[in-house]
């Protein structure tokens, strides 16, 4: 999403509403916000999409998010372009950072989300965990890409390695 646009799937929460002992939310996108993450997205359909959150404060402000998303989406065949249906129930885990915080981009930490005005949108966290849970080369079953359309790299460099034996 551009910094400009307004966010398909807006579910705001000011970060200071996470008490000591922690909040459970459950997110449910609307038909007309899956429409809209589904064009967002370049995929066939968004049928739905949900998530059970866990949120719990920690040392400096920061608040630690747990939980699901499951979703039901169709994408299209990478090789034939027919509808291929797919179901997304994937955990996630998220860091929300509070105003000033620089997130840690360790090969290990956990995704950090800045809330620099102190408010964190849940829906476009949880928006871009669906992205990265969707299969990037979905197929129906028997799909198989056309000779043309393969890699040969390596065969072509077995040709050239037999020419310099030789």
């Amino acid at each position: 999403m551009l910094p400009d646009e307004a966010p398909e799937f807006p579910r705001p929460l000011p970060l200071g509403t996470v008490r000591e002992g922690g909040r459970r939310l459950t997110l449910t996108a609307t038909p007309e916000e899956c429409r809209a993450l589904a064009a967002r997205f370049g995929i066939l359909s968004l049928e739905s999409l949900a998530a059970e959150l866990r949120l719990t404060p920690e040392e400096e402000g920061t608040t630690r998010a747990e939980g699901r998303i499951a979703a039901q989406l169709t994408q299209a065949c990478i090789v034939t372009l027919e509808p291929v249906p797919q179901a997304v129930d994937e955990p996630v885990a998220f860091r929300l950072l509070p105003p000033g915080r620089e997130p840690q981009d360790g090969p290990d930490d956990i995704d950090e989300i800045e809330c620099p005005d102190g408010i964190a949108d849940l829906g476009e966290a949880v928006a871009e965990q669906l992205a990265l849970a969707l299969d990037p080369y979905p197929r129906i079953p028997g799909a198989e890409m056309p000779d043309e359309a393969t890699d040969r790299s390596a065969d072509a460099f077995a040709a050239l390695a037999a020419l310099r034996k030789n």
